[in-house]
């Protein structure tokens, strides 16, 4: 297989018998970084389809990193089923198992703090098959294979980047935030006043089982030094993290790549329809859209899927479900759209979602408490507010509605044309994913606290 890399990756190197990625990274690290081999880089996530954002973004450095010729292994928890990733040349390994939510109640508890059966994959696959030059990046561990992934990788953590999509690396609930009290948390993790507190969504005994889920993330990730690399996805996700004890140095922010869902700008200002893309649970925010919607007598169109679909699809003729959909498909749906609903219910680390539809010419309505939300109300792109209060919520999304076409037609190319310096373009995100890796791979390279944005 020849390489694509040009400029700063190199062609495939075979004189050892086995692929070779040369990555020069003089256009990163100085003009006197050496050249580090990159032999092959092993994803690890729950799914090998995507369920959600972290899988999605698992399976795009797949097709990049396939794209340049880098030999890849996608190791995964559920069983595999992804033909594109066989056809593109991936190794696939799988557990063949089912996520909590659909497990029997007794696998759920003790494979959600403890998936012996990942381990031993995990631990054989790295016994068998590892080299030095071999990088690691966990995308998605708490819906299969839970935190003994960080047990059978502890013995290549130096060479292991961990993405925090979410918090579920720092705090027991994933989101530093009190589902109960319905206020961003900002307790210690796992401290006394953590653990007796029942901010989990759905009850207090819940809440012990994820503390000791938790707790063996502080004792497999946190506490050992030798894990490399922790990716955030918004510099704002750091005091999270080091409020959990993660050291400053570890941590480093490269922001999530955005392929634009439709190339031509989308006439927001001709539609009367709000759209909701992403997983359908509490925490995305679903149903205060919905209540939203209905108190303000207007229509949702609903991308997406999850354990709340049941529950809503049937009731007002006025919202559609339209399920799961490809990018493509979501870039055709989302033409009869006047903004997109961001509403969700916790610090949203970033919220892809919404920049993808503003680089599309929708204006976005979302959560006050985004990481995102300052940086596009101030582009005056988008409108925010506390969209757990429904009066409130509903107010703003019939104020968007009374608002002259001239007015949304002007948020719309605002959105459209200012956008794009709030992610990055793909080729930047796998370029600074692959300059992580080969920091790793070659120890002479010190780490350092990054932050990749355009």
């Amino acid at each position: 297989m020849t390489s694509l890399y040009h400029d700063r990756f190199a062609d495939v190197d075979r004189s050892s018998g086995r692929d070779v990625v040369r990555a020069d990274l003089g256009g990163y690290a100085g003009r006197d970084a050496p050249n580090v081999e990159l032999e092959r880089i092993v994803i690890i996530d729950d799914y090998s389809m995507a369920r959600g954002g972290a899988t999605t973004l698992s399976l795009l450095s797949v097709r990049l990193f396939r794209q340049q010729g880098i030999p890849v292994t996608y190791i995964c928890g559920d069983s595999g089923a992804n033909e594109e990733l066989h056809a593109i040349g991936v190794e696939v390994v799988a557990l063949g198992a089912q996520d909590l939510l659909n497990a029997t109640k007794f696998k759920a508890v003790v494979n959600g703090v403890y998936n012996v059966a990942a381990l031993r994959l995990l631990e054989s696959w790295i016994l068998q098959n590892d080299t030095p030059n071999t990088a690691y990046h966990v995308h998605g561990w708490s819906k299969i294979l839970s935190p003994a992934v960080f047990k059978a990788l502890a013995a290549v953590a130096r060479r292991c980047v961990v993405h925090a999509h979410d918090f579920f690396t720092a705090c027991p609930n994933g989101a530093f935030f009190d589902y109960q009290a319905q206020h961003i948390c900002h307790r210690k993790p796992l401290g006394l006043s953590c653990i007796s507190t029942a901010c989990d969504k759905r009850s207090y005994s819940h809440k012990l089982w994820r503390v000791a889920r938790g707790s063996r993330i502080t004792n497999l990730l946190t506490d050992n030094r030798d894990f490399g690399t922790i990716v955030l996805l918004h510099e704002k996700m750091a005091s999270f993290l080091v409020q959990a004890g993660y050291e400053k140095e570890r941590l480093v922010t490269i922001r999530n790549p955005v392929s634009v869902l439709s190339k031509s700008r989308i006439e927001a200002e001709n539609n009367n329809e709000f759209v909701f893309i992403g997983r359908l649970d509490e925490e995305k925010g679903i149903e205060d859209a919905i209540a939203a919607v209905e108190k303000a007598g207007a229509r949702l169109c609903v991308i997406g899927d999850g354990p709340l679909k049941g529950r809503y699809s049937q009731l007002n003729p006025q919202i559609r479900f339209v399920g799961w959909q490809s990018h493509e498909e979501i870039g055709q749906v989302i033409q009869t759209a006047s903004a997109l609903l961001m509403p969700s219910r916790y610090p949203e680390p970033f919220g892809l979602v919404a920049i993808e539809a503003a680089r599309s010419g929708l204006p976005v309505i979302m959560s006050s408490s985004a990481f995102l939300v300052e940086e596009m109300v101030a582009a005056g792109m988008a409108l925010s507010c506390d969209t757990k209060n429904i009066d409130v919520f509903s107010d703003v999304l019939q104020q968007f509605n009374d608002l002259a076409p001239s007015q949304r037609r002007i948020m719309s190319e605002r959105a459209f044309q200012y956008s794009q310096p709030f992610a990055l373009t793909q080729e930047q995100w796998r370029d600074a994913l692959v300059r992580e890796y080969c920091k790793l791979v070659d120890a002479r390279i010190a780490p350092s606290t990054a932050s990749y944005i355009s």
